[in-house]
């Protein structure tokens, strides 16, 4: 058996984050990293103290679910609220950031993002060159892997 690299292990951590999201339009799993060190993972989910929507249902405006903060704020959030510093860090996302997301995680001072699926937004790749920040598709586990 092949060793993972440390791209693949991080990623693999982020899916299983992903297992704990509440919204089941969209299952994303985010982990936060420096020097191969985990300092923050998140998952989409409600706000803190709200009913989440596979217990209450969607919050739907323009086709999208807006009960939800996506995995890459909740990341951030918990790493700022634990005092825990991000700047330089590498975040693993198991769908490639939304617009907002980006945004978030850019001024957070991520340098590198490596993302799963594509999702939705082309905007990132040609403002990550723009900012310096790297992004990296990393394929899909293989069967068996």
């Amino acid at each position: 058996m092949n060793r993972r690299s440390w791209d693949q292990y991080f990623m693999a951590i982020a899916r299983e984050v992903a297992t704990r999201a509440t919204c089941d339009r969209k299952h994303v799993g985010a982990v936060i990293v420096r020097d191969k060190n985990i300092l923050s993972t998140g998952y989409n989910g409600s706000m803190r103290g709200l009913p989440h929507c596979d217990e209450v249902g969607h919050m739907m405006e323009d086709g999208h679910c807006v009960r939800t903060l996506h995995a890459e704020n909740n990341a951030i959030i918990q790493a700022a609220k634990n005092g825990v510093a991000i700047d330089g860090a590498t975040i693993y996302v198991t769908a490639s950031p939304c617009w907002n997301c980006f945004k978030a995680v850019c001024n957070a001072g991520i340098v590198r993002v490596v993302f799963g699926e594509f999702y939705r937004d082309q905007r990132i790749f040609e403002t990550a060159k723009l900012v310096g920040m790297e992004l990296v598709a990393l394929d899909p586990p293989q069967a068996g892997g």
